[in-house]
């Protein structure tokens, strides 16, 4: 059997298996990831975040502004509304920066979102950001010495592809997801851009909500409502045949 054979296999293995965690989740309707066994939901997450958001909620208050950085445009949703903790404490909102916190020596970013209508504050784990930033700068250069081409193996979705490490010719950092603690794989698109893979993780959180979404539903959202983590480098997925479906946005 040849090795593009093998690859497409692997990949309909795949897609059913998303298919079949999708369809059990839904029936199930919350009984997975309890909420003591989610990584994301853990206690200090939990503290760190509401410290931070009481902080947040009184200097909007008192100033009607938002504490956060400044972020271009292009900049992705759940990376761009970083939130100026120093700032916070500087002006006595905040007694100490959390220990979690970048800033603080932590792993992780605070971010806001929903910025305009409701803030609240959710975390980026900056140790699965950098290690999707290191496969990122491997693909570049990649490209760079290939003439544009993509290290890409087979299609995971229409216009997404399996990162090829052998093609790639180096070994990629294993990542854990902030929801499950399951492995996340690598992603590619026709541009270049490196994304990790959360259909498993959206399929049991929609499961969890207990309703199938809306076709034009950002099924990223579930994620968020389930944790205190935004999910990191990932695309947007859109509810089809029962399934979560990476989409090029």
């Amino acid at each position: 059997m040849g090795l593009k054979t093998i690859a497409g296999a692997k990949a309909k293995r795949i897609s059913a298996a998303i298919a079949v965690m999708a369809s059990a989740a839904l029936t199930l309707s919350g009984c997975m990831y309890p909420e003591e066994q989610t990584p994301g939901n853990s206690s200090s997450a939990r503290q760190a975040v509401l410290t931070v958001q009481d902080a947040v909620d009184q200097f909007q208050q008192g100033t009607g502004l938002l504490p956060i950085v400044s972020a271009d445009e292009s900049v992705p949703r759940y990376e761009k509304f970083k939130i100026d903790l120093a700032k916070l404490k500087r002006m006595d909102y905040l007694g100490s920066i959390p220990k979690a916190a970048f800033e603080n020596g932590g792993k992780d970013q605070f971010l806001l979102l929903n910025e305009e209508t409701d803030p609240e504050v959710k975390l980026l784990d900056i140790v699965v950001y950098q290690k999707a930033v290191d496969v990122q700068r491997k693909v570049d250069a990649y490209m760079d010495s290939h003439g544009g081409e993509i290290p890409a193996g087979e299609e995971r979705y229409p216009g997404f592809w399996a990162l090829d490490a052998d093609e790639l010719g180096s070994k990629l950092d294993a990542v854990k997801s902030m929801y499950s603690g399951q492995s996340l794989d690598y992603m590619v698109d026709e541009k270049g851009e490196v994304y990790l893979d959360y259909a498993l993780d959206i399929a049991t959180a929609i499961g969890k909500a207990g309703a199938a979404p809306a076709a034009d539903a950002d099924l990223r959202s579930y994620l968020v409502d389930e944790s205190y983590y935004v999910p990191v480098k990932a695309p947007e997925y859109r509810w089809k045949d029962e399934q979560p479906l990476a989409v090029v946005s």
